[in-house]
């Protein structure tokens, strides 16, 4: 435990002295529950908020949440209008050619089918939100892609008839299955995509990626990040465990 310690005090000093009273901007769509909504007071809420939060505590570094869509997220962190990208942002080769990741903050994870029915048309149509791998992947089996801006527009497509099923994080859809009363099932098996989900960064800010990463890493050997994604995501989530820790 001393360790801990002494290593966080350590990357807090470093963090503070690179970056002084310079502001990161952090951004997210605002609109992925429980990774970030907006909540009844109108402020970023969910698990990559607090997440965020504690990152840039433990980094000693001063933080402001920016809502941003997501279909403009990437532009808009590469064009300098903030510093970082939180928002449930798989990491992937294709968007690795145009920005940095840290290290994954949550492990590759489940995607999943969610219909009206178990025996849906998983070959028909299929609504995913616009520039995720998950849009990839339908495009990718053969089915036909029905793309939209934002995921609560791909579960309306399923409730009213235009698609067939919706595909997107599991960890999304498990809780607007629980609360749809019977009226949405998971369809299917669920499919393993993506290299989990991690901070967007510029390819310019190695620093800042470092001092990030660090931070990461500081949570995973304490064991804080797995708590967190178990309180946004359920018991059965997946978490780091022993392996989070190695190197620690």
């Amino acid at each position: 435990m001393k360790t801990l310690i002494l290593g966080a005090a350590a990357l807090a000093l470093s963090a503070g002295m690179s970056f002084g009273a310079e502001t990161i901007r952090i951004a997210t769509e605002g609109a992925y529950p429980p990774f970030n909504f907006i909540n009844d007071k109108g402020e970023i809420d969910g698990f990559e908020r607090k997440l965020g939060d504690e990152l840039c505590t433990r980094a000693a570094l001063t933080c402001e949440w920016v809502k941003n869509d997501w279909d403009s997220i990437i532009p808009n962190l590469v064009s300098s209008n903030y510093d970082a990208i939180m928002a449930g942002m798989s990491i992937t080769p294709e968007r690795e050619k145009v920005i940095a990741f840290t290290q994954n903050y949550i492990p590759p994870a489940d995607s999943a089918y969610v219909a009206l029915k178990a025996d849906a048309n998983l070959n028909g149509n299929i609504a995913a939100q616009t520039s995720t791998i998950q849009a990839g992947h339908v495009a990718e089996t053969g089915a036909t892609l029905l793309e939209f801006a934002t995921a609560d527009e791909t579960v309306a497509a399923v409730r009213n008839g235009e698609a067939d099923a919706v595909f997107a994080d599991r960890e999304y859809l498990q809780k607007i299955v629980d609360e749809s009363n019977g009226e949405l099932t998971f369809a299917g098996e669920p499919v393993a995509i993506g290299g989990g989900v991690g901070m967007g960064l510029r390819q310019s800010d190695a620093e800042l990626k470092a001092t990030f990463d660090k931070a990461i890493t500081s949570m995973k050997c304490d064991g804080s990040l797995d708590k967190l994604i178990v309180e946004y995501f359920g018991e059965k989530s997946k978490v780091f465990g022993e392996e989070g820790k190695q190197g620690c």
